[in-house]
């Protein structure tokens, strides 16, 4: 090693040993607050939650056609005969989508508990509440008699 290289290995210690300064004014920040300083920075907020949100596929809601319509409005009749008997179906039924054109067909199975003319939904026994205009499909025992008398 020369001389120099030995000066510059030795330049600190005179304080190497020394105890870490600790101010009487400011507190010490936290180890995570220190660690966010260094942390990269999100110039773009939200960016990457629109390329999601654009990037989720929806579908586009087909009507059923005049002869599904008209089995349909069947089968709702029957629903609303056997309503004191709270029957069990399964809907199938377009949900629109609340952010974007579109939406998505879904399945809800249980007990209808009230076919609410007024607003044109069926209420399930879990509360889900099912537009009859998007519903494309109706399954259940209820309608078994119905559709062998077809």
């Amino acid at each position: 090693m020369t001389r120099r290289n030995k000066e510059e290995y030795h330049r600190y210690d005179d304080i190497i040993d020394l105890p870490h300064p600790v101010s009487k004014t400011h507190p010490q920040m936290s180890l995570w607050d220190r660690a966010a300083q260094f942390a990269p920075f999100a110039a773009l907020t939200g960016h990457g939650a629109a390329i999601r949100e654009t990037a989720r596929l929806t579908e586009e809601f087909v009507r059923p056609e005049e002869d599904s319509r008209e089995c349909l409005d069947g089968k709702l009749s029957v629903l609303l005969e056997h309503m004191e008997e709270q029957p069990e179906v399964t809907v199938t039924f377009f949900r629109p989508d609340q952010r974007k054109e579109g939406g998505a067909y879904m399945s809800v199975s249980g007990r209808v508990r009230k076919v609410d003319t007024w607003k044109r939904t069926l209420v399930m026994e879990d509360g889900t509440a099912v537009p009859m205009e998007y519903v494309i499909a109706m399954e259940g025992e209820v309608f078994y008699d119905w559709e062998t008398w077809l």
